[in-house]
């Protein structure tokens, strides 16, 4: 049976790093499915992705140990990933837009991940949750037990083995030491407007000012509150006629969208962390 794996890797430019790992792949008898690759010139770093397909059993930790030598002589940041899906936590709090999405693509089966628990500060969500088999676990928030709720948070993500963190509309703000603990392994989403508006409702304060655009921003989470690496970012136009019903109507629409590609782009590996920026191979 046929296996899939992906490469990911970055370094420091320099030439004979595709023939490098094209080299080593046809060594160990498999086929490259898909190559991307981007060289940026202004940084003088090299990112790539690399799927490869191969016939016999592969270890992972095998194919790992053996490629250091030829990371080693490029300097390569580098990791191997099997065709497992990665398991994915979602937290809400009252709003289900986000979570609705993501269980109906996950249940088409083209989301790229498998959701494991959903995890709320709220119990409004609980009967969404359960209805698509999801555990659901209500963990309470108050400016006094915040500490303890962000420890079985974390509690969470090692019993359910989760890779990945998804804040869909989780209105928290994770402490530092949360956001350090998840660092790379967890996307929040929120609503971006041109110009921004922070605060009470946000719809209520573009249509005060008659936007013509409404967005959202998927992101991975950070220490600096909505200001982490951008994975994507969705636009949808409109015009004098909309109220604010209908602004939150087309916002939680870009919101949906745009948490949906960044979580599957961070499950097939298609998205490196290049400083407070990302590469993503789409």
């Amino acid at each position: 049976m046929t296996q899939t794996f992906t490469l990911t890797l970055s370094c420091a430019q320099r030439p004979g790093i595709v023939h490098a790992v094209s080299s080593f792949l046809f060594e160990q008898n498999c086929d490259i499915a898909e190559h991307q690759q981007f060289d940026d010139t202004r940084s003088d770093a090299f990112f790539l992705r690399t799927s490869f397909i191969s016939a016999e059993d592969v270890d992972i930790e095998r194919l790992t140990e053996e490629f250091r030598s030829v990371a080693a002589k490029f300097g390569m940041t580098f990791n191997f990933n099997g065709s497992d899906l990665p398991r994915v936590i979602v937290m809400v709090s009252k709003m289900g837009h986000c979570l609705n999405d993501l269980i109906f693509r996950w249940r088409a089966g083209n989301l790229g991940a498998e959701l494991v628990a959903v995890v709320s500060n709220h119990e409004v969500l609980r009967p969404m949750a359960e209805a698509a088999g999801l555990p659901f676990v209500h963990v309470p928030v108050t400016p006094t037990t915040k500490p303890e709720a962000e420890a079985r948070l974390l509690e969470l993500v090692e019993e359910f083995n989760a890779d990945l963190v998804v804040l869909a509309r989780y209105m928290q703000v994770l402490s530092d030491d949360a956001c350090r603990a998840l660092r790379g392994r967890a996307i929040n989403i929120h609503h971006s407007f041109l110009p921004g508006f922070k605060g009470a409702k946000p719809y209520h304060q573009a249509f005060d000012r008659g936007v013509k655009q409404v967005g959202a921003t998927a992101h991975y989470v950070t220490p600096d509150l909505d200001e982490g690496p951008i994975i994507e970012q969705e636009v949808i136009r409109i015009d004098h006629s909309f109220d604010p019903v209908r602004l939150a109507t087309v916002g939680q629409d870009a919101e949906a969208l745009a948490l949906s590609r960044a979580v599957r782009w961070h499950c097939e590996n298609r998205v490196l962390l290049h400083g407070h920026r990302t590469v993503v191979f789409s």
